[in-house]
């Protein structure tokens, strides 16, 4: 009883200080190349029903990273981190005052903190989403003739360009100059070689590459131990899906496409799904990470990922700890029927395949059971941002809403009035001939 006392007293005191956030509210939302609409809590298909308990503690796991920046971090990042900052000392003081937040009393905290913003990229009504998880194979420490396929560290001349930089990753030339890096080819081919930057050795060039586009894996090692590797940097390669090549050469549909198909026509076709894999220019370094067989994998805002409530987005446009509300239909069951999917997730990780606005990559768990769920993922789906309250959310400059839908104009009206012009015209006067004519 003193528990719910405790957490109905805060929540009273919670929503206080977000409907004063509210009330004065500076900054305004900016996206760049998005249609944002202002919405309310009950436009939200199934809000009511999910786990928001759970999302709740994955919202903490973020607030444990945004909790420790600096005030000079704060300041860099912008107004949406800044607002986040705010509302995370608020969910850290509701979780530390009793027990955990029940789903009601989450649900509770999510409306008074944050403001729905539906967002999607221009011109367009819905974003995209797709599903990954951590890989598992085999792998050695050392070369050998069965392990012979490199996994690579970040190199020391790769430079990486600030958060929300347009500029791309590239080589380091001289003191001063860069100029683009190697590509998948040039470091497949051997241009790491020789610089101690290998981490491990796997037999399946497959595996690699899938683990790639994952961005972390487990690798059992010949020794017995696991070794956990995470997303590290990438080359600056655009990345390009190379399930569209499958698809335009009659080799897969469309409706059919997954990365089993992939995984399938590579390993049935080794030098031709060599050729596919140097499509996809773009090349993944990773680091090391200490990390217990029970645990989930690290996203890059530097905490524990969770299975369906984690997400990856475009780092350049969203802030890591953001919580986004997805509908959508996705073949979680089984990859010949899509099951509603109405949940709360929140932004914990990115990729470079995630590009746009409303792109968003759900992280799902781990193993090749988990992978086929994830692999089949790639559906159309509706995207709604929570803007903390500190954010003022309307049609800044710079920012185009979403249309509004036009209204039906009943046939018979639109007749009777095209019939009223028609008459209104015959009795307009002629004008008066000009002298002359």
């Amino acid at each position: 009883m003193r528990g719910e006392r405790v957490r109905a007293l805060w929540l009273a005191a919670a929503l206080a200080l977000a409907a004063g956030s509210a009330a004065g509210a500076e900054h305004s939302i900016k996206i760049r190349n998005a249609t944002i609409e202002p919405l309310q809590f009950a436009a939200l298909d199934g809000w009511a029903g999910d786990d928001h308990a759970a999302a709740f503690q994955t919202y903490l796991q973020s607030c444990g990273a945004i909790l420790n920046a600096t005030a000079k971090i704060r300041a860099s990042r912008g107004a949406i981190y800044e607002g986040l900052y705010q509302v995370c000392q608020r969910a850290k003081a509701a979780n530390a005052s009793a027990d955990k937040l029940d789903r009601d009393q989450a649900r509770k905290f999510f409306e008074a903190n944050f403001r729905p913003v539906r967002i999607a990229p221009i011109g367009e009504s819905q974003g995209f989403l797709t599903g990954y998880y951590e890989t598992e194979f085999e792998g050695s420490r050392t070369w050998t003739e069965e392990f012979n396929v490199p996994i690579y560290r970040k190199p020391s001349n790769l430079v990486m360009p600030p958060p929300r930089s347009k500029a791309r990753p590239g080589r380091r030339v001289g003191r001063k100059g860069t100029a683009p890096y190697y590509d998948r080819t040039e470091i497949e081919d051997g241009a790491l070689a020789g610089r101690d930057l290998e981490i491990c050795w796997v037999k399946n060039p497959v595996d690699h590459f899938f683990a790639q586009i994952q961005g972390s894996t487990r690798v059992r090692l010949t020794s017995g131990e696991t070794l956990r590797l995470n997303y590290a940097a990438h080359n600056g390669m655009p990345y390009t899906p190379v399930g569209k090549f499958l698809i335009e050469r009659g080799i897969v549909t469309k409706e059919a496409m997954s990365l089993a198909k992939i995984r399938q026509f590579m390993e049935a076709n080794p030098e031709e799904g060599k050729a596919l894999r140097r499509k996809n220019r773009s090349f993944v370094f990773f680091r090391e990470v200490e990390l217990g067989d029970h645990q989930e994998g690290i996203g890059a805002q530097g905490i524990p990922l969770t299975a369906g409530r984690s997400l990856a987005v475009d780092r350049n446009l969203h802030t890591y700890g953001t919580p986004f509300w997805l509908e959508a239909e996705l073949p979680t069951d089984n990859e010949n029927g899509e099951a509603p999917f109405r949940r709360l997730v929140i932004a914990q990780d990115t990729g470079s395949a995630i590009v746009g606005p409303a792109r968003g990559d759900i992280y799902f768990g781990s193993g090749e059971a988990i992978g086929s769920v994830a692999g089949r993922i790639k559906q159309n789906g509706r995207f709604v941002m929570l803007v903390p309250r500190t954010i003022a959310v309307g049609e800044e400059p710079g920012h185009v809403p979403l249309p509004k839908k036009k209204p039906v104009i009943p046939v018979q009206q639109v007749a009777e009035a095209a019939s009223e012009a028609v008459q209104h015209a015959a009795n307009v006067p002629l004008p008066r001939p000009r002298p002359g004519t």
